[in-house]
C-alpha cells in the first residue's frame, strides 16, 4: 500500500511545451525586452521537442513508460577523468595553476611528491598527472584572501590543513585492472588507494570521526557476481571503479545523455543538436520564478495550494561549445566522484581536442576547459548585447552579455598563452573565439548589479574541481565540513566562490557565515542559494539524538525505556495476535522492500514485548522464528537472491535481470536501496541487541548492505561512497539508473530517515562508534533539510508561498515538486508516505508544530479528509503519527476493543503503536 503498490500497468510519458519561439530572424542587437511566453497544449503520448522552443515542461508526474513500481527513472550524462583535463594545455605556471595534491603511495604512509610537468620540457610543456589519480591542491597552495574586492577582503578563511594520509577522503578508489568483481582477498589494508583531499579539509579536533570505514573487504561468498547489468555505461566504458548511481550527474551517462545536471543554482546539459542554436556543446541555464509553471489548485486543502510546480528544462541561456563540435560529437564522463564529475566533449571519439566541463555541486561558475578548439559561446535565449568589460586581473578577459530575457551574464576567458582572445559576436546566437585555442571560459549569472559584478570578478579565474567531506560528533554536537579543490589562474590570490543552500546557511559556523556574500540565486526546488567565498564550509548540528534507542523517544523526555503497568497489561494482551502471525510467510516474498519491512516489523514487535512489555518469555518463540526467517536472506535463498553487480558495482536484486525493469521497485537498477536495506539493517540491529551471539553469522551480510547504500569508505573497491545520501543536499535520492529530465527525486522522507536511524542503531549494536555517530549526524542534517524543503510549516521560506499549504512536498525532484505519489494522489497517501515507518526518530525529524499544522489542516474531524474516515493501513499510520502531538487520542484509537486489524500497515504492528503512544504519554 505504499508507493510501490498498484503500478502493474505502463505509464504514459507526456510533456508540456514550455515556450514558443519568440524570435524569427537572427539579430546582432535588439533594444526590445522579450520575456518567455509559456503555453500548455494538450498532453501528448511522447515528449514534445520543438527546436525553436526556449524550453519545455514535463507534466506533473514524469512517468516514463515504466512497466512497474520503480521510483523515478533518471537520465544523465557522465564525463570523467581530470587527470587528462588539461593534459594538452601548454600554460605558463603564472597563467594556469592546477593545484595538485599530495598523493599517498599505495605502499607508503607518507605523501609522495606532487606531480610535475614533463621533465623533458620547459615551462611550456603539457601538464601531466599520475594515471588514475584526481588532482587536488596541496596545503600550501591555498590562499583564500581576496585583495581585489572590498567585500571579499573581510571574508578571510584560513583553515588548518591536514595531510591526505590523516583520514579517508571521498574520492573514488583507483581503477581495478578489469571490469570484474574485485579479488576476494582484497581489503582496506592491502588494496591500492588514492586519498584525495582538498587541502582545506581539516581534521576537526575532538569527537568521533564519522567516516571511519566500516569494512572494505570481500563481500560474503553467498552473494555471487554477474557482469551483465541491463543498463550499459554510456561514455564511461573504461571506468572500472565503483560508480555513483544515485548522484546528481547521472544524466551524463544514461539514456540520451541529454538530461540536466542540477548543481544548484545552475543546470547543465549536453545540447546534442537541440534548441534554437542546434548546438552540440554543454548548455547551462538558470530559471527565475516568472518562468515556472504551476499546476492546478487543490480545493480540498485549506489555502487552495497549487498541486505542483515545475521549472522549464533546456532553455539554454548560454552554451559552452566549439566550432568543431558537430553531430559526430561524443560525450564521456570522467572523475565520477561523490560531489563532482567532469563532462568531456570531443569532436569525435578519437579526437585529442576536448572541452571539459567540471560539474560540482554548488559551483559558482560554469567552466569549460578547451584543448585546441575554437571556442563558441552560443545561446537559445539570444544575445541582446555583448560588450567587452574591464579585466578583473591580468590574463583574464571579460565580457558582459545581456540576454533577451533581461538577464545579465558575465563571461571570462582565460587563454593558455595569455593573449587577448578577442571573442566576436557574430549573431544573436553565436559569440566566437579564435581557432586552435587552449584555455578556459567561465560563465556566471549576475543578479546583483555592480556590487555583484565586483564580487564575481574577485573569484573569476578559479573553479572547483571536486569536494571532500569530513565530520565528527562530540557529545550531542555534530560538525561537518565541505571542502573544495580548486584550479585556475592566480589560485593563491583568488578565493573560490560556491553557492550554499538554505540548510547550509542555517548551520554555518561563525567563520563560514562571515564569508557569505550579497549574491543569491533561486534554485529549482530548494529556495535561494547564497554565494560564499572560501574553500571550506563548516556546518554545526547541535542537539543530536545520541540517547535515542529502540524505545519511544521525544525531544522533551528523550528515550522512554519503561511504560506504565496499565499500558503493559494492554500491550501484552494484544501482542499474541501479532506474535502468532507467520513470520516466515510474511517475509518470504519476491520483494526486498516488503521482506525488509516485515522483518523490521517483527523485530520491533519482539523488542516491544521483550523490553517494554517486560515479558521475554512471551517473545522468545517469535525471536527464534525471526532469526530463522532472516537466515533465508543471509544465506541468499530468497525468491530473488542478491548478486554483486560488477558493472556499476553494488549488491542488487536479481528481479529485473529477466527484463522487467520495475520489478521490486527497480532495486536491480539501484532504486531505493536505502529504503530497502534500511529495514534489514534496523531489524538486524534489534535481533543482534537481543541475542549478540547471532551477530557472528549475520554481521558481514548486514555490513554489506550498509556499504552498498551508505558506504563511508573512499577506497572501497566494491561500493561507491554514500550511494544514497547526498551530503550536499542534506538528504538521499531514491532514483537510480533511470533517465529523467527532472533529475533525481525522493518521495518518502521518513524512510530516508529510517536508513540513517538504522545505521545509528546497527553501529550501536555492533560497537562501531563511527557508524553510530554518522547515523546521528545524518539524523541531525535530515531534521534540518526536511524542515527546509519537504515538511512545510506555515512560515516556510524555501517552497513557493502558493505551495506550502500542502504541508509536504510529495515527490521532490531536482527540477520540480509534485504533491502526489507514484501510487495515487489521496491525501493519506501523499502525507502518509512521509510518516511511515513511525519510529523513535519520527519525533525528532517531524517537529511538533509541523505535525499539528498538518493534522489540523488535513486530518482533523473538521478537515476535508478526516483520519476517522480513511480506510486501510493508512488509517493506522495517521493515528500513530498523531501520537507525536496527541498521544492520548492515539492510544485510545489503538486500544479500542473493536479494533480492526485492516487499519495496520503491513510494515507495522498494533503492539508497537500502543507502546509508542504510551511512551509519549498516551497511557
Amino acid at each position: 500500500m505504499e508507493r510501490r503498490m498498484k503500478w502493474h500497468q505502463s505509464l504514459l510519458l507526456t510533456w508540456l511545451l514550455a515556450a514558443e519561439k519568440v524570435y524569427s530572424a537572427p539579430q546582432i542587437t535588439s533594444s526590445a525586452s522579450t520575456s518567455l511566453k509559456t503555453q500548455f497544449p494538450p498532453a501528448q503520448n511522447e515528449r514534445l521537442l520543438i527546436p525553436e522552443a526556449q524550453g519545455y515542461y514535463p507534466t506533473s508526474l514524469e512517468r516514463e513508460g515504466r512497466t512497474s513500481l520503480q521510483p523515478y527513472p533518471t537520465v544523465t550524462n557522465v564525463p570523467h577523468n581530470l587527470n587528462d583535463l588539461l593534459h594538452d594545455l601548454e600554460s605558463p605556471a603564472d597563467l594556469l595553476d592546477i593545484l595538485l595534491p599530495d598523493f599517498k603511495d599505495s605502499d607508503s604512509d607518507s605523501p609522495a611528491s606532487a606531480p610535475t610537468t614533463d621533465s623533458t620540457s620547459g615551462a611550456d610543456s603539457p601538464l601531466h598527472r599520475p594515471t588514475g589519480h584526481r588532482p587536488t591542491p596541496t596545503p600550501t597552495d591555498i590562499d583564500e584572501n581576496d585583495d581585489t574586492d572590498d567585500e571579499a577582503e573581510d571574508l578571510d578563511d584560513s583553515p588548518t590543513s591536514v595531510s591526505s594520509t590523516d583520514r579517508p577522503s571521498t574520492a573514488t578508489p583507483n581503477p581495478t585492472d578489469s571490469d570484474t568483481e574485485p579479488s576476494e582477498t582484497s581489503n582496506a589494508a592491502t588494496s591500492t588507494s588514492s586519498t584525495v583531499l582538498p587541502s582545506s579539509v581539516t581534521q576537526m579536533s575532538g569527537g568521533q570521526d564519522v567516516f571511519v570505514p566500516l569494512a572494505t573487504g570481500a563481500i560474503p561468498p553467498v552473494v555471487t557476481s554477474r557482469g551483465d547489468h541491463p543498463v550499459p555505461k554510456k561514455g564511461i566504458e573504461n571506468v572500472n571503479t565503483p560508480i555513483e548511481t544515485n548522484k546528481f550527474y547521472s544524466g551524463i551517462f544514461l539514456g540520451s545523455q541529454t538530461n540536466a545536471t542540477f548543481t544548484h543554482p545552475y543546470a547543465v546539459a549536453w545540447a546534442k543538436g537541440s534548441g534554437t542554436a542546434q548546438s552540440y556543446g554543454m548548455a547551462l541555464w538558470h530559471n527565475e520564478a516568472n518562468v515556472v509553471a504551476n499546476g492546478p489548485t487543490n480545493s480540498k486543502i485549506p489555502g487552495n495550494p497549487i498541486s505542483y510546480y515545475v521549472n522549464p528544462v533546456g532553455i539554454q541561456h548560454l552554451i559552452l561549445s566549439a566550432t568543431e563540435l558537430k553531430a559526430s560529437t561524443v560525450l564521456t564522463g570522467e572523475n565520477l566522484l561523490p560531489f563532482s564529475a567532469d563532462a568531456v566533449l570531443k569532436p569525435d571519439s578519437g579526437s585529442s581536442q576536448r572541452l571539459t566541463v567540471p560539474l560540482v555541486q554548488g559551483m559558482g561558475f560554469v567552466t569549460g576547459l578547451y584543448t585546441n578548439l575554437q571556442p563558441l559561446i552560443q545561446t537559445g535565449v539570444f544575445f541582446r548585447q555583448v560588450v567587452t568589460a574591464a579585466s578583473p586581473r591580468s590574463g583574464i578577459f571579460k565580457y558582459k552579455a545581456t540576454m533577451e530575457d533581461g538577464s545579465i551574464w558575465l563571461i571570462y576567458a582565460v587563454p593558455q598563452n595569455g593573449k587577448d582572445p578577442n571573442f566576436q559576436l557574430e549573431s544573436n546566437t553565436n559569440f566566437r573565439g579564435p581557432a586552435g585555442w587552449s584555455g578556459f571560459v567561465q560563465i556566471t549569472k549576475n543578479p546583483s548589479g555592480d556590487s555583484g559584478e565586483k564580487l564575481l570578478d574577485g573569484s573569476a579565474g578559479v573553479f572547483a574541481l571536486e569536494a571532500a567531506i569530513s565530520g565528527t560528533v562530540n557529545a550531542r554536537t555534530g560538525t561537518y565540513q565541505l571542502s573544495w579543490a580548486k584550479s585556475g589562474t592566480k589560485t593563491q590570490d583568488t578565493p573560490l566562490m560556491m553557492y550554499a543552500l538554505p540548510h547550509h546557511v542555517e548551520s554555518f559556523d561563525a567563520t563560514t557565515k562571515s564569508r557569505m556574500t550579497s549574491i543569491n540565486l533561486r534554485t529549482t526546488t530548494k529556495g535561494n542559494a547564497i554565494a560564499v567565498v572560501g574553500e571550506t564550509w563548516t556546518m554545526v548540528e547541535p542537539d543530536l539524538p545520541t540517547d535515542m534507542g529502540f524505545a519511544p523517544w521525544s525531544a522533551s523526555a528523550g528515550n522512554v525505556n519503561s511504560i506504565s503497568a496499565a499500558a503493559q497489561k494492554v500491550i501484552l494482551a494484544v501482542a499474541p495476535t501479532e506474535l502468532n502471525q507467520s513470520i516466515d510467510a510474511q517475509t518470504n516474498l519476491n520483494s526486498m522492500y516488503y521482506s525488509g519491512k516485515a522483518l523490521s516489523k517483527f523485530a520491533t514487535l519482539v523488542y516491544t514485548v521483550n523490553k517494554l512489555g517486560g515479558d521475554p518469555a512471551l517473545a522468545a518463540s517469535a525471536l527464534q522464528n525471526l532469526k530463522t526467517a532472516f537466515s533465508r536472506f543471509i544465506t541468499n535463498q530468497q525468491q530473488f537472491p542478491l548478486v554483486y553487480d560488477t558493472v556499476w558495482k553494488g549488491v542488487v536484486s536479481t528481479a529485473s535481470y529477466g527484463g522487467d525493469s520495475g520489478a521490486d521497485f527497480g532495486n536491480t537498477y539501484y532504486n531505493d536501496h536505502h529504503f530497502h536495506y534500511g529495514y534489514f539493517i534496523h531489524a538486524a540491529a534489534i535481533v543482534g541487541s537481543l541475542d549478540p551471539t547471532w551477530l557472528s553469522t549475520s554481521k558481514d551480510w548486514v555490513n554489506m548492505l550498509v556499504r552498498d547504500a551508505g558506504n563511508s569508505a573512499a577506497n572501497d573497491p566494491y561500493f561507491p561512497f554514500s550511494r544514497s545520501f547526498d551530503w550536499f543536499n542534506g538528504h538521499s535520492w531514491a532514483k537510480g539508473l533511470f533517465e529523467s529530465f527532472d533529475g533525481k527525486d525522493q518521495e518518502s522522507t521518513s524512510e530516508d530517515t529510517m536508513f540513517a536511524y538504522a545505521l545509528k542503531m546497527w553501529g550501536k549494536t555492533i560497537g562501531d562508534a563511527s557508524l553510530e555517530a554518522r547515523g546521528n549526524l545524518m539524523l541531525g542534517i535530515l531534521r534540518r533539510s526536511l524542515h527546509n524543503y519537504f515538511l512545510l510549516e506555515s512560515d516556510n521560506k524555501n517552497q513557493p508561498a502558493n505551495f506550502i499549504a500542502n504541508k509536504v512536498t510529495g515527490i521532490l525532484f531536482e527540477n520540480k515538486v509534485d504533491h502526489t505519489t507514484y501510487f495515487g494522489a489521496n491525501l493519506e497517501y501523499v502525507q502518509g508516505i512521509h510518516m511511515l515507518p513511525l519510529m523513535p526518530f519520527s519525533g525528532f525529524t517531524r517537529r511538533q508544530n509541523f505535525v499539528r499544522e498538518e493534522w489540523d489542516a488535513l486530518f482533523a474531524s473538521t478537515a476535508s479528509t478526516p483520519a476517522s474516515n480513511v480506510v486501510g493501513g493508512w488509517k493506522g499510520v495517521l493515528y500513530a503519527n498523531l501520537a507525536l502531538v496527541d498521544p492520548a487520542t492515539s492510544w485510545n484509537f489503538f486500544a479500542q476493543s473493536n479494533f480492526d486489524y485492516s487499519w495496520i500497515d503491513g510494515g507495522a504492528s498494533r503492539t508497537w503503536y500502543l507502546a509508542y503512544a504510551a511512551g509519549l504519554g498516551g497511557a
